[in-house]
């Protein structure tokens, strides 16, 4: 089944004004978003969408202290969307929604809805390094850290989820969905990827008491390690309090710095 990842991570929160105020300082473009929540965008259109928890239109709590309540996955075309809705009718409601998306709930009770992905085109240039013994990708003068230089959100990269029985949420995944398992750290569980990307993984699933069931983080990519320590820089200075990192991780080979937020969760 031809699934990019995830679109859209959507959240009921308790407070919309510090939740929209930590996306846009994060990087993230607000879309038609004001005192009620609404949408937050990174350069592709993958984003993070808020509302108050008690929201009538939001997907139900699961029931802990996680703020997540959907997550929306971009697939490559109808026919997949198509193969999806007929996957999962087998054993569970599929809901067809009015824009043309379809809801389901995975093993664990998380919602998830899937899309023609929204994902935009991006054309950027990685970030260039120089090192003896390769030839150089960087031009003599020109500057390699600019303090000042833009650094944004690139495209929405994976969610982390604590589940209370990671054997069965990754057989879901993987024989329902088509994940694939990349990576698995021993005593928490696998990293997971879909079919239509060459990420390392877009879910990573860690297992955890039920009561604590829900999101632990999601991320963003950024154009490289130099984003990630401007924009984290930038973070620390307008008052956000860094959980872990600067640093970069042995399985996914990405560099990551993880903040505490207001969304019930970390943010890398």
């Amino acid at each position: 089944m031809n699934i990019i990842g995830p679109d859209t991570l959507v959240f009921g929160v308790d407070d919309v004004a510090a939740c929209a105020r930590y996306l846009e300082d994060y990087g993230l473009k607000p879309i038609g978003a004001g005192a009620a929540g609404g949408r937050f965008e990174a350069l592709d259109g993958t984003g993070i969408v808020i509302a108050h928890k008690d929201d009538p239109a939001l997907a139900p709590s699961m029931g802990t202290a996680s703020m997540l309540r959907k997550t929306i996955y971009g697939v490559t075309d109808a026919v997949a969307l198509q193969q999806i809705a007929a996957e999962l009718e087998k054993d569970r409601p599929v809901t067809r929604l009015a824009d043309g998306s379809i809801e389901a709930q995975d093993d664990m009770g998380f919602v998830l809805g899937f899309q023609v992905s929204v994902r935009r085109p991006l054309d950027l240039p990685a970030e260039a390094i120089n090192a003896p013994g390769a030839a150089p990708q960087r031009a003599p003068n020109v500057v390699a850290v600019d303090e000042d230089a833009v650094a944004l959100p690139r495209s929405l990269s994976h969610v982390v989820y604590f589940v209370p029985d990671a054997a069965r949420a990754e057989a879901f995944y993987v024989e329902r969905l088509g994940f694939a398992c990349t990576d698995r750290l021993l005593g928490a569980g696998p990293f997971l990827r879909p079919a239509a990307t060459q990420d390392h993984h877009t879910l990573f699933l860690i297992q955890t008491p039920p009561f604590m069931k829900g999101c632990e983080h999601f991320t963003f990519h950024m154009g490289g390690p130099t984003e990630v320590m401007l924009a984290g820089t930038r973070f620390v200075n307008k008052g956000y309090q860094s959980f872990w990192g600067p640093g970069r991780h042995k399985m996914g080979s990405n560099w990551f710095w993880y903040f505490n937020s207001p969304l019930g969760c970390h943010v890398e």
